[in-house]
Formats: structure tokens, sequence, C-alpha cells
């Protein structure tokens, strides 16, 4: 009898042996996960330190308008038991440029709070433009019924707290000051207001320059019929955003962007009343002046490949100790995966420091080096601790290669299983169960 299970047993500890391994990469999962966290809650710092810093010298900016705000009364007939009578209501028209250009130049500047960095910028924008006032007849409004003389004009701006100097506007030849504030009938929150002077089927030409600070995005509502804007930064790595991307010229000393944008190709008309709001702020297009390498992203993805780390590292371990007719203890597989997951809090901690390319290059050094040595210890073979030290570097190689290539990642991921699959079943016909 003894004889009968101690057969059974030579036969089969190899399976259970394999399915201890396979449950110590599964419980390898847990401090995966806590890893995880840790990656995201570095991240919310982060972004923190960037609420923190930007409210201090100003947040995204996006500069909507200008826009004519003109009060006109609305007289509706109602019927009641005393006849009919005229009900008179005081309400708002607004009416946007003809023809908007804006010049912009922003100036970046990176500050750092501890090991975060924050990116900043100070833009002068230059806006020319008019207002075709004939546009207004298509409301079917008469005009006896408009009060031109209480008429104002309002520009947005997200975060009015990071004007730099008070702003004038230049109107038919006069400056008049812009003042933060809001008035009665304005649908912007943020904005800069000035009484205007203007009268009905004129033509009107202004300008103005507004010197703002922001951080990291800057847009630009196409308020115009024609809108323009050009732009130029010393920042050589900006992101094109919104719903028109421009033509730009992008080099190492920085960037020029160039859009244009009509009115048929937004979402709110050129002139309309209080009745009807629209939503400028959703065809707004522009740039993130980004810190280019988001070093916690790209960590993030990489812990998603910790399974595969373990497996194909565990596997590759496993056929090379059969092979070699050599028994090591599943305990000393749970040492070379923490070895693996403390690869990510290395590859973690050295990115805030050195940048996510040379802290992979660092911790994937260092974890190979360590299980490698290890596995020269435990077999008392140089030849094994090449073949894991050599499994690995492919291993970390192809999980590189893969976070880099966005597009292609699923086609990698696919090849890359695809031939370890014919690998561990090539070496495996060597087992004899």
């Amino acid at each position: 009898m003894e004889s009968v299970v101690k057969t059974a047993w030579e036969k089969s500890k190899l399976l259970v042996k394999g399915l201890i391994i396979g449950g110590i990469a599964l419980l390898l999962l847990i401090p995966a996960y806590f890893v995880k966290e840790v990656i995201i809650e570095r991240e919310k710092r982060q972004e923190e330190v960037y609420k923190e810093v930007s409210s201090k010298w100003a947040s995204d900016q996006t500069l909507t308008g200008p826009v004519l705000n003109i009060p006109y009364t609305e007289v509706v007939n109602i019927t009641n038991q005393n006849g009919q009578q005229e009900k008179r209501t005081t309400k708002y028209l607004y009416l946007l440029p003809e023809s908007l250009q804006v010049d912009a130049l922003a100036v970046p500047e990176k500050r750092k709070r501890g090991i975060f960095q924050v990116m900043l910028y100070s833009a002068d924008l230059q806006l020319n433009g008019s207002f075709n006032l004939q546009q207004i007849n298509e409301l079917r409004i008469d005009p006896a019924l408009i009060h031109w003389n209480d008429a104002y004009l309002s520009i947005g701006l997200t975060d009015l707290s990071g004007l730099q100097n008070p702003p004038l506007l230049n109107w038919k030849d006069t400056n008049i000051s812009l003042k933060s504030g809001t008035r009665e009938g304005s649908f912007l929150k943020e904005t800069l207001v000035a009484p205007v002077s203007i009268a009905a089927d004129e033509k009107i030409s202004f300008s103005t320059r507004l010197e703002v600070n922001g951080s990291r995005n800057l847009q630009f509502v196409p308020a115009g019929s024609e809108t323009t804007v050009k732009m130029r930064s010393a920042w050589p790595d900006p992101s094109f955003t919104g719903t028109i991307l421009p033509k730009h010229v992008v080099s190492d000393s920085g960037f020029t962007a160039n859009w244009k944008a009509l009115a048929h190709t937004r979402n709110f008309p050129q002139v309309w009343t209080q009745d009807t709001y629209h939503k400028l702020d959703a065809a707004a297009f522009g740039v993130d002046l980004h810190i280019p390498v988001n070093g916690y992203q790209k960590t993030l993805r990489s812990v998603k490949y910790a399974l595969l780390c373990i497996v194909l590292t565990f596997a590759g371990f496993f056929l090379i100790e059969t092979n070699n007719k050599k028994s090591v203890h599943p305990f000393h597989y749970g040492l070379i995966g923490v070895a693996l997951i403390l690869f990510y809090t290395l590859l973690l901690s050295f990115t805030e420091y050195i940048g996510f390319n040379a802290a992979y290059l660092v911790a994937s050094v260092a974890v190979i080096g360590l299980i490698a040595w290890f596995v020269k210890s435990l077999l008392a073979l140089s030849r094994p601790a090449i073949l894991v030290g050599l499994i690995l570097v492919l291993v970390y190689a192809y999980v590189f290669t893969t976070l880099q290539l966005n597009d292609y990642s699923l086609i990698m991921g696919s090849v890359g299983l695809f031939l370890a699959l014919a690998v561990i079943m090539k070496f495996s016909k060597k087992i004899q169960w």
C-alpha cells in the first residue's frame, strides 16, 4: 500500500506543485492591487497640487466673446376680464461679432511643489473684430423697441483673477475701461463689461488686449461669423484640444498654430434673444500646454501586466528547474513573486524623480539582477540563472514596448502571448508526468 501511495505521489507531485505555484501567482494579485492604489493616490496628489498652485495663479482659461448685450422691450397682448391689454417686459438680445481675430502669445512657466510639477502660462491676447448691427434684423424686433443707449459689451474669461492689467476696449476709436462684474441680462458668469454706444444698422470695429495668467489649458470660443486665432508659444509639447484642429508647426523651440472657424461649424447662432439660451463653451478649441510624460498613467498601465509577468516568469522557472532535475520549494517562488511586485514600487518611486523610461530601466535591472542571483543560489548553477534573467529581460522588454505602442498594444499583446505559449509548449514536452 505504501509503495502504491509513493508511486502515485511521484506521478502527481509536479501537478500538485504546479497548482500551488498557480495559487501563489493569484495571491500575488493582492499586493499588486495595493500597488495600483498607491499609484492612483500619488496621481490624485499631483492633481491636488495642480489645483492648489493654479488657485493662487489662475485656472484654465477659456475666452468667450465679445458679446453685445442689448436690451429691448417685448410687447405681448393679453386678454383678461378687463379686455385686451399690453404687457411690456424688458429682455435682452445677444449679438456676436461678424469677424473676430485673436493673436495669442503664451509664455509657459513650469512650477514645482515638492516632487510634483505644474504647468502655468502667461498669455497676451490681442482681439480685433467688427460687429454688424444689421444682423439684428433677423430677429424681427421693432427697432423702436430696442434700447440702443443701454447696450453693453461683455467678454467671458474663466478666471478673472488671472488678469494682470486693467484692459481697455477700443470702440469707435474711443478707449473704454473693461471692468469685471456681471450685468443684468448677461449669460456669462465671469465677465469683463463696458457700456458702448450703438445705432441701428451700424457696423463697428473694436479691439482690446488682455494679459492673463492661466494653468495648463487655453481655449477660445469661435464667437465671430468668421473667427481666426493665431497662437505661438515656446512650449515644445502642445496638445491641441476642442472642436477644431489647427494648422500648426511644432519644433524644439516651440509651436505656432492657426485656427479658422466659420459660423456653420458651431452649434449656436450669430444673434439670439434671452428666451433661447445657447451654451457657447461646447464649441471651444485651443491648446493644452501639458507636461508630456505622465509617469503615473504609464506605471498604472504597466501594473495591469503584473499577472502576465508573474505567470511567464513562474512558468519559465518551473520548466528550468524540472529540466535540470532540481526541486525548488514553493516558498522560493513566493519570494520571486514578491520581487516581481516590488518592481512596480521601484518604478513608481523612481518615475517621480527621473521619468518613466529611465525608471523602468533602473527597476527592471534591479529586479532581474536580484532574481538571477537568487536562482543561482538556489540551484547552484549559472546556466539556469542566466536563462531566468533572459526570460525576465524578454518579459520586461515586451511590456515596455507594448506600453509605448498605444495603437498597436492589442496586436502586440496577442502576438506576444501566442509566442510565449508556443515556447512553453515546446519545452513542456520534456516533462515526464
